[in-house]
């Protein structure tokens, strides 16, 4: 009874880190923007779709591989990230927080409308990048596309890192973050750097699309939840923090897998919702929130 006990928590702790993954890759995606501007992009789950029907788009019609679905995919969604801050965000006249995110809400809406235009109401699926035989690890079983969603996040986390400490432009947004004035003063373009991060932000909700799609069906309406749910582990690891985000992620998974397995299903989704606003009410700058990018 024991072993068999140990092996359903392995699995289901397995299954969280895979879905803990995907929130975490989310909430960096708004802790690069908040870092940058003070704004929460509430688009960001709209980039997810986009991301998961791009790729979709490139494999089951255009006949692309999915290496190369991917490249189109971050791609693409890159450039939609860049041209929301061109088009939406620097325009605006002397701009306050709030009227940003407005902003980005209303991007929200035209995002979703448009992926319903573009696809319709259907969802999508992709096959997996490796097949569907499961996997046995101790007993449990794992989808080999759940690896790859632990591996990629693993590995952009390990990018992500280099570039904000080791590249010229990660430390110039990193400088933008901490003093956007000073940063202007020694001639860092502050602006440029607001529109790589909104780029970078969109490409990695493209990345948490194309890697979720193959294990849940994508459609165009699940981006308010996607970004619910990056949102709850942004509140839960600190806002603006980089690896309290991606530790608040899985953590977010696990709480969430294991309320379906010992509570019920009916509650998944509220757990976020309900979690953030313990934290915003107990902590609000996160559980995590001392650890910095």
């Amino acid at each position: 009874m024991e072993v068999c006990q140990s092996v359903q928590i392995l699995q289901y702790s397995l299954s969280g880190v895979a879905i803990g993954s995907i929130y975490g890759l989310i909430a960096i995606g708004f802790n690069i923007i908040y870092n940058a501007t003070g704004v929460i992009n509430f688009s960001q789950g709209e980039f997810v779709v986009l991301g998961g029907l791009i790729a979709v788009l490139s494999v089951n019609t255009l006949g692309f591989s999915i290496p190369l679905a991917f490249v189109v995919a971050l791609m693409l969604v890159g450039i939609i990230g860049l041209l929301i801050e061109r088009l939406c965000i620097k325009p605006v006249k002397n701009p306050t927080i709030i009227t940003l995110i407005l902003v980005t809400i209303a991007v929200s809406i035209i995002l979703k409308g448009s992926a319903m235009f573009m696809w319709g109401k259907d969802p999508y699926g992709m096959k997996p990048f490796s097949g569907n035989k499961p996997l046995n690890i101790l007993g449990a079983t794992i989808m080999p596309q759940a690896l790859w969603v632990i591996g990629l996040t693993f590995c952009t986390v390990v990018l992500l890192h280099l570039f904000f400490q080791k590249t010229l432009i990660g430390k110039a947004i990193r400088a933008c973050a901490d003093n956007p004035e000073t940063a202007g003063l020694m001639g860092i373009d502050v602006r440029k750097m607001i529109m790589m991060s909104f780029a970078l932000s969109a490409a990695l909700g493209a990345i948490a699309g194309v890697v979720v799609t193959p294990i849940t069906l994508m459609e165009y309406d699940r981006g308010a939840m996607f970004a619910l749910k990056g949102f709850a582990a942004s509140v839960l690891g600190g806002l603006g923090s980089f690896y309290g985000a991606i530790i608040a992620g899985i953590l977010l998974g696990l709480i969430e897998v294991f309320s379906v397995a010992f509570i019920s299903s009916g509650y998944k989704d509220a757990v976020a919702l309900i979690i953030m606003l313990l934290i915003l009410f107990g902590r609000s700058k996160g559980v995590f929130g001392s650890i910095s990018p």
